[in-house]
């Protein structure tokens, strides 16, 4: 910034006194000389030495300051003292070509001015008007009473200019004129944003130096502030579609638009949903009479401090509805081995109500009742176990981290691997006039009835079923206390399940979306998104997730009100509708497939962001290499070591995306580079009314330490993607990631041939895809080359890149971020068979995988289905995209 110091103005000369003035002129008093003439223009003939002129006083009879005679030599040499001390800042006029007398230095920050003229206003003197007489001198009414008398009555009228005076005046307001012209200039620059705004269009802009950015947003987290924002957010319900949830949007929309964003913008789309009925639930076993000699309590105890309506009722969401009954069966986990293993040992399952327990290998809710209807049964019960929450029965919520004994875990049993998003449109987002299938064509939902229940709920079922069917064996066993655990079957006793809700097919749901546009590719994005609406109270899932993005959205939007901003656009997406089907993000992604396709380069997603002590991501491997540069520089202040060393201390590595977020949209669909973060560790009431403030504040995260921890490397992580001049993207190891995955797929398909001539990797042209990454792997080697020819070139050139460089610079980045989409399959009815919203050919779920991450997902069902053909056709149409992704690094890649 500049300083007083810097400037370098003419020392001003000194003011003369009043002896000084009437000696000899010194040179500068010269041109003054000239200006004091008399009315006619003549120069006046009774001067003192020097043409000073004694003061006088006027009268009403007087025309002008200057129209006196020769007596009044004394206030002539008042104006012209006056005049000698206006133009000291200007000695040589004849040279003068504006008024400006020194010229104004400019910087990104406004300099502190040193004026080099004097500001004065010129001395008005009243006139004084006398009652009668003659025109009275000084020395005339000097010690006379009535004289005396007279003068102290003081008429003020505006004083009248002429000559010398006059040209002062003019030039003093022309100096505040050009004052208040060059302030208002000023002001319209640095106060109205214009700066950034040409920037931003001409796609350049004011660098900071990117270290300083990234201790700037390390030193302005802000735990108290997220701590603040989880108690506003978990306040009181707002399941998707509600009054709550609206209230919430129109919160985050306020949020952002104070944390200074460009843009803030609420979408809303009409999407299917459910909700339960206040007495339209119940589980109860019935007496041979078909009365209830039990009912379940279904309901946890009120924990939470809303300010309005209630806590959530425990139902499923997108749940069939139904009145079913029949004998109760014990099934494990629910998954489609445990059915058959109860078929095999001659359990009859037709007609009967599944009780099976949440997570397993088949973790997926959904799954678990499609398995069950698969299986014949008429309704499907699932509980949470303490084996499977946490077998200490102690440290349960609300003052311990494991789910208590009348927790309920609530989750959507939509069929996230069928259909994702609003499962009436399938491919297509859910806006006024565009086609909606009916409930009943949908693939997306079960068709059996369900309902979670606590674990104090299943004890009792459990403790009825004992002496039916078969004793379970040990790895059916759970943790429900005082249980001997029998299968049942047949003769059972009786269960009622019955599920009364409200569908509405056509629920509006809202996102809330805010805009940092950047300077050098404004179209270009990196988006953070993390869901809104929550089963209950949501304190750790969804709303640490919302604390942390608000938060960066703060940061971000802060910094740029000092002047910042990033090369490339960053967007905040809060989506609703999440919990039920990822139905938001989904939408979002139909609406703007071809744009996310050309122009989102990443997406970072924050659901139950912090649930533990040990930071997990999982995400595409092109992040690896970013992320273990981000660990490096953000420190645990628990641990009191760096996020690197404890995760490689603990063999941490960057997992694979499952199913369980909002980046699957973004992954399958658009073909975005996707990345999930957060701090795990051990189970909490997960998806629960426990799941509160105050469960976060004393047990979850005290202090909220991890929250602002996460928020620092989400923000370098958004500082990384967006302002980096070359995308931070590791295709090298993207493309080793490849190599494994095949070589494990290949090992996995070898275990499913049969023995024979023909058996082996050929089979299903498996060699094909080797060859293909092979490709890849070259072509990555030789696109990588060129950033560090780039960076060589910037390096010589002294910082200096030529508009020719910057064009190859952007192409590059662009070629890294379509690495990704090339690989998703576009053809017409292409992606997935039978469910062609996932395009990717890499990533995506299998039919039965659940939450799990899977590779190859399509070949991989082929070959588990027996269907030899379809899989060698698969393997060949993603063998040749794996190609097509290698020239796009690399147009003369080796196919």
């Amino acid at each position: 910034m500049s300083t007083d110091r810097h400037h370098r103005y003419d020392a001003v000369p000194p003011i003369p006194t009043y002896e000084e003035a009437v000696a000899d002129a010194p040179p500068h008093e010269t041109e003054s000389h000239s200006l004091l003439t008399s009315h006619n223009g003549a120069p006046s003939s009774s001067r003192r030495p020097n043409g000073y002129r004694a003061p006088t006083v006027e009268t009403d009879d007087e025309d002008g300051l200057f129209e006196s005679d020769d007596d009044d030599g004394d206030e002539t040499a008042y104006v012209r003292r006056e005049m000698q001390e206006l133009e000291i800042g200007e000695p040589d006029r004849g040279s003068r070509t504006s008024l400006w007398g020194k010229r104004i230095p400019f910087s990104l920050s406004l300099p502190r001015w040193k004026w080099s003229w004097r500001w004065r206003l010129p001395r008005f003197r009243p006139t004084i008007v006398l009652p009668s007489g003659p025109t009275t001198s000084p020395s005339t009414t000097e010690g006379d009473e009535s004289g005396t008398e007279n003068r102290s009555r003081w008429r003020f009228s505006w004083p009248r200019f002429q000559g010398a005076s006059r040209k002062q005046v003019i030039l003093l307001l022309a100096r505040i004129f050009a004052v208040f012209v060059v302030l208002s200039f000023l002001y319209l620059i640095f106060v109205s944003d214009v700066f950034s705004r040409m920037a931003r269009r001409l796609g350049t802009g004011f660098r900071f130096d990117p270290e300083d950015v990234r201790s700037w947003v390390q030193g302005h987290v802000d735990p108290a502030g997220m701590a603040t924002t989880v108690k506003h957010f978990t306040s009181y319900a707002h399941l998707a579609g509600t009054e709550g949830d609206y209230a919430l949007a129109l919160d985050i929309e306020h949020m952002m638009t104070r944390a200074g964003l460009d843009t803030v913008d609420v979408d809303k789309y009409h999407v299917y949903l459910n909700y339960p009925k206040k007495d339209g639930r119940a589980v109860q076993i019935l007496d041979k009479d078909g009365k209830p000699s039990w009912t379940a309590k279904l309901e946890e105890e009120e924990r939470g401090e809303q300010i309005v309506g209630r806590q959530t009722y425990a139902f499923h969401g997108h749940s069939k509805a139904g009145d079913v009954k029949g004998p109760l069966i014990y099934a494990n986990y629910g998954s489609r081995m445990d059915f058959q293993q109860l078929q095999d040992r001659g359990v009859k399952t037709e007609g009967a109500i599944a009780l099976v327990r949440h997570y397993g290998p088949q973790s997926d809710p959904a799954l678990k009742v499609r398995a069950a209807e698969l299986a014949g049964f008429a309704g499907c019960l699932i509980y949470s176990d303490p084996a499977d929450e946490g077998a200490d029965l102690d440290d349960v919520a609300p003052d311990g981290r494991y789910m208590p004994k009348d927790g309920v875990q609530r989750n959507s049993v939509s069929l996230t691997n069928w259909v994702i998003g609003d499962v009436l449109t399938p491919g297509w987002e859910s806006k006024d006039g565009l086609p909606r299938m009916n409930v009943d064509q949908t693939p997306g939902l079960n068709q059996i009835p369900s309902l979670p229940l606590s674990w104090g709920d299943a004890q009792v079922l459990l403790k009825r079923l004992k002496g039916h069917g078969k004793k379970v064996p040990d790895a059916w066993k759970g943790g429900v206390p005082g249980v001997e655990w029998w299968t049942g079957d047949a003769s059972s006793p009786v269960v009622r399940l019955k599920n009364e809700q409200h569908e509405v097919e056509k629920q509006p749901i809202w996102n809330v979306y805010g805009k940092i546009e950047g300077v050098e590719q404004m179209e270009k994005s990196v988006i953070i998104g993390n869901h809104r609406d929550a089963w209950g109270f949501g304190a750790t899932d969804p709303h640490s997730g919302t604390a942390v993005m608000l938060e960066v959205a703060r940061i971000l939007g802060s910094l740029t009100t000092k002047g910042w901003r990033p090369l490339r656009s960053i967007e905040f997406m809060s989506w609703d509708g999440g919990a039920y089907n990822l139905v938001g993000s989904t939408e979002f992604v139909e609406a703007n497939v071809d744009n996310l396709r050309t122009n989102a380069f990443a997406y970072v997603n924050l659901a139950g962001a912090v649930a533990g002590t040990e930071l997990h991501a999982a995400g595409s491997p092109v992040f690896r290499q970013t992320l273990h540069r981000i660990m490096d520089r953000v420190n645990d202040p628990v641990r009191n070591a760096t996020l690197r060393h404890l995760w490689e201390a603990r063999h941490g590595e960057l997992e694979a995306l499952g199913m369980a977020g909002d980046y699957v949209p973004f992954r399958d669909i658009a073909g975005t580079s996707s990345i999930d973060l957060g701090f795990r560790g051990p189970r909490y009431p997960y998806h629960s009314n426990y799941d509160t403030y105050d469960w976060v504040k004393n047990v979850g995260d005290p202090s909220f330490i991890y929250h602002g921890v996460l928020a620092e490397v989400v923000a370098l992580l958004v500082l990384e993607l967006a302002d980096r001049p070359i995308l931070p993207f590791d295709l090298a190891g993207y493309a080793d990631s490849l190599d494994g995955w095949v070589e494990d797929l290949v090992a996995w398909a070898k275990g499913k041939i049969k023995t024979g001539a023909d058996a082996g990797e050929e089979k299903y042209a498996l060699d094909q895809l080797k060859i293909a990454v092979h490709a890849i792997k070259s072509a990555a080697k030789t696109f990588s080359a060129w950033e560090h020819a780039w960076d060589s070139m910037i390096v010589s050139s002294g910082g200096w890149e030529s508009g020719g460089l910057n064009n190859q610079r952007l192409e590059y980045n662009e070629r890294m971020a379509l690495f990704d989409t090339a690989l998703l399959d576009l053809e017409k009815d292409g992606g997935i068979p039978n469910r062609t919203q996932f395009k990717h050919v890499v990533f995506g779920p299998q039919q039965w995988s659940g939450y799990n991450a899977t590779f190859f997902p399509a070949i991989r069902d082929a070959i588990e289905e027996g269907d030899w053909d379809l899989a060698s056709k698969i393997t060949l149409k993603t063998a040749g995209l794996l190609r097509d992704a290698a020239r796009v690094l690399v147009p003369s890649a080796d196919a």
